[in-house]
């Protein structure tokens, strides 16, 4: 097969058009309701209560690659007032599982800082398990910005 430099052109021409028209490969974003079994997993099906956890997060997050987020949790951390883990969940990211953090009464606190990538404006949600049983629920709605990662 000949092909002349007039559909060589058009061949090339097309070829670099399919980023702008969307036939490209579009990132897979989690269902709030992965994030919410991901959670159900994590309590052992028990509904999770408002109170003892603080989630603090940026309301506007100016880079959705670098979003600081801290965690902490009133206890005494003896006895059945022991915070066992805490989950960060973010539920429109591919995959909605951010980060676990566990404490033992060596830890002090239940206190955690890290950072995290933010696909586009979604809610961070954090659940912390106690020993006892109990679990309790802090969520933030951040709005990631443009030189996000999706915006």
């Amino acid at each position: 097969m000949n092909i002349n430099r007039r559909q060589a052109l058009g061949l090339a021409a097309g070829a670099a058009a399919i980023p702008f028209i969307g036939l490209g490969a579009q990132p897979a974003f989690a269902a709030a309701a992965e994030a919410e079994q991901r959670i159900m997993e994590f309590t052992g099906g028990k509904t999770p209560e408002t109170g003892k956890i603080t989630l603090t997060a940026p309301e506007i997050a100016e880079n959705g690659n670098t979003v600081p987020v801290s965690v902490s949790v009133e206890s005494a951390m003896e006895g059945d007032d022991l915070v066992e883990s805490v989950m960060i969940v973010a539920d429109g990211n591919p995959n909605p599982a951010v980060a676990t953090f566990h404490f033992t009464p060596m830890s002090g606190e239940a206190a955690a800082t890290s950072r995290m990538r933010l696909a586009q404006t979604q809610n961070v949600i954090a659940v912390a398990r106690m020993k006892d049983g109990s679990v309790f629920m802090d969520k933030k709605l951040v709005k990631v910005t443009i030189g996000g990662c999706g915006g």
